[in-house]
């Protein structure tokens, strides 16, 4: 994975993770996933009533492979609050079931 991470794309990336309060890096959009763990992630957050800006991956080969390298983490979706990587969609929904995501996210619906 040597040089996937340009600085060009490592500030691509900070500008959306800056850019919202809510990014999840996923597969599809968030009105069409293109696989189950994007799909729970959206109705995780659905469900709970937060906007968020999806990104496709899947259109762009160096984002999905400059995401990896990025944040460290092998899997999409990946969800960031407040340019903080929160994890992916096991993660989400275990937050969610305890309620930790909910207050996570709680001064965002203010």
């Amino acid at each position: 994975m040597d040089d996937i991470l340009t600085p060009e794309l490592k500030a691509e990336i900070e500008s959306q993770i800056n850019g919202s309060p809510v990014v999840l890096y996923m597969k599809g959009t968030p009105s069409q996933p293109m696989c189950g763990f994007s799909a729970r992630a959206v109705g995780v957050l659905n469900n709970l009533g937060i906007p968020f800006t999806g990104i496709n991956i899947l259109e762009r080969d160096d984002l999905r492979a400059g995401l990896k390298e990025f944040s460290e983490w092998p899997t999409f979706p990946q969800l960031y609050v407040n340019g903080d990587l929160i994890g992916g969609a096991d993660i989400m929904v275990e937050m969610y079931t305890s309620g930790e995501l909910a207050d996570l996210l709680a001064p965002l619906t203010a």
